[in-house]
């Protein structure tokens, strides 16, 4: 599936195929909670870095967390003129690039379950869904996000 996107001021727009576009995992980790989230998380979908392409690359700033001391690899995009977060990506996974579902243009399908991840990290005030479509974790869950899709037969060629 072709994702398309901007940030809220139109200065920078992309394009990305995504294989995973299901936009089913909420990260309540404090980085992206901070740098992304309006709702106290962000959603990160999953694109073939490949073929991202970009205009407005100029007007894109990159943030790198620190994480308990170390710089991380992983490197936040974001536009320098309105601050809307574009994208992550991270040298260690590099066909991958995981652009915010906040910032896709494109109508995204509803997923039909929403993983709630590094949610001992949400902020007091957020309310997490709770229920079976609804399943909590304190990291990461084991299952990639190429193997949920592929999982629920929701792998797009």
């Amino acid at each position: 599936m072709r994702l398309e996107g901007s940030c809220h001021c139109r200065a920078v727009r992309f394009r990305v195929r995504s294989h995973a576009p299901q936009p089913y995992m909420r990260c309540y980790c404090s980085i992206c909670r901070k740098t992304a989230g309006g709702g106290g998380y962000a959603i990160n979908l999953s694109g073939d870095m490949r073929t991202l392409e970009v205009e407005g690359e100029d007007e894109i700033a990159v943030y790198r967390a620190v994480i308990d001391g170390v710089e991380s690899s992983a490197q936040r995009s974001f536009c320098r003129r309105c601050g809307s977060a574009l994208w992550l990506y991270d040298p260690n996974w590099p066909d991958l690039v995981h652009p915010f579902a906040s910032a896709i243009d494109t109508a995204l399908p509803v997923p039909p379950q929403r993983q709630h991840v590094w949610v001992e990290s949400a902020g007091p005030w957020v309310e997490v869904p709770q229920g079976p479509n609804d399943p909590h974790f304190d990291g990461y869950p084991d299952q990639s996000i190429e193997d949920w899709h592929k999982a629920r037969r929701l792998w797009v060629e």
